[in-house]
């Protein structure tokens, strides 16, 4: 059941029926899902094509392109509602199927656009953002990938890490050095490159969580693109990329958590009005009770927090740090939520029989990726520091 009070009819039917969908093509294969590959793990590209068909994927896209346009806040709760299934499901679907915009800032002809709007509302065109490399982590700044300019064309390489949908995408958005001799908001540029360009999908890595998203490195050996692939303006791709994760990016994924929080917080809940322990329902000993009123105060103010972020994005307001404030708070409630979930089902918690543990596995990837939680609160207590006055210039 949707749990945001002010979700509109259609918004409700919407997340709903999303929902429905998950529950009867994914929830039942989840297990075999997860230890797949060795226990890497697999993407059901089954349950994938049900909900492109059923119009998920590819929520973003605009009317005038054909899509559904749908707003940040109605994205947001359709996330939110699927991911009480499997985050990791949820995340990889919504990834792929979100990056129209850059697509749309390329210099592709309006019938190139047109048609990889088509194939992605198809759910045929899966996307995969390239940023991070083993030494450019929180410092995107540290890449080494290059794009060297030749005639018409752009010469890429470099070898990305911890890339998202890797394995199962076939359109990346990479960001590549363009010009080392200024500075990283001057020199760095976005390309958008199909995989059949050359792109080579290095190790899948064998993760402690999420398992459903499938993530490797991604490997660019003079791969080469025409110049209407360069995404936005050269030279301005970490301004770009910067906004593109710092707002939208950060907010909207948080949906992701706050459905990995409310199912662990009903799984909690169901088990402590089950399980009895010297004489009566473990929801009724003062110290239990105490702690799942916690992880219920939590999660609905993670679901205020992250709903009225996304209601002033939606209405064009300028958000701040918000992004960032979102990004931080939801993922260490839904971190301490899903863990105490397994201290409310105890020894039961942490056997695979039941879900709280892997709802705990799943969840603590949201503060590491997207910027880590330390780098959220260093740029939350910049934007309120400002420079000091004092400050000797350097």
């Amino acid at each position: 059941m949707m749990e945001y009070l002010l979700a509109t009819e259609e918004q409700k039917e919407l997340a709903e029926g999303a929902r429905v969908i998950l529950e009867k093509e994914l929830l039942p294969q989840i297990e075999a899902l997860e230890h797949a590959d060795e226990g890497r793990g697999k993407y059901p590209m089954d349950v994938h094509k049900k909900m492109a068909e059923a119009g998920y994927f590819g929520m973003n896209v605009p009317e005038e392109w054909g899509g559904l346009g749908l707003d940040v806040v109605t994205q947001a709760l359709i996330a939110e509602e699927m991911a009480k299934i499997d985050a990791g499901f949820t995340f990889s679907f919504y990834n792929a199927g979100t990056y129209f915009p850059m697509i749309l800032a390329s210099g592709l002809s309006d019938e190139e656009k047109q048609a990889w709007a088509d194939g992605i509302m198809a759910g045929e065109k899966l996307g995969c953002f390239c940023i991070t490399e083993a030494g450019a982590g929180s410092d995107v700044t540290a890449m080494r990938t290059t794009a060297v300019k030749d005639g018409n064309e752009w010469v890429i390489n470099g070898t990305k890490c911890f890339a998202s949908n890797g394995p199962i995408s076939n359109y990346f958005l990479v960001a590549a050095w363009t010009d080392k001799s200024v500075s990283a908001g001057k020199g760095i540029t976005f390309f958008l490159v199909e995989k059949e360009r050359g792109v080579q999908i290095g190790k899948k890595e064998n993760k402690m969580g999420l398992k459903l998203s499938e993530t490797s490195e991604v490997i660019f050996e003079d791969v080469r693109v025409p110049e209407d692939h360069v995404i936005g303006e050269v030279g301005k791709g970490l301004k770009y990329s910067l906004e593109l994760i710092s707002n939208e990016g950060r907010a909207v994924g948080m949906s992701f958590n706050l459905g990995l929080a409310e199912a662990a917080l009903d799984k909690a809940v169901e088990y402590a009005k089950e399980r009895r322990q010297f004489g009566k329902r473990i929801i009724d000993h003062e110290g239990l009770s105490f702690m799942i009123a916690d992880m219920k105060a939590r999660t609905e103010a993670s679901r205020g927090l992250l709903y009225y972020t996304l209601s002033a994005l939606r209405d064009g307001k300028n958000i701040g740090t918000m992004g960032s404030v979102c990004k931080m708070y939801i993922s260490d409630c839904t971190m301490q939520t899903t863990t105490d979930a397994v201290q409310c089902l105890g020894g039961y918690g942490y056997i695979k029989e039941y879900p709280v543990e892997k709802y705990m596995r799943d969840a603590k990837i949201f503060q590491i990726f997207s910027g880590t939680n330390q780098i959220q609160r260093r740029t939350i207590t910049r934007a309120l520091a400002g420079r000091d006055p004092q400050a000797v210039k350097k």
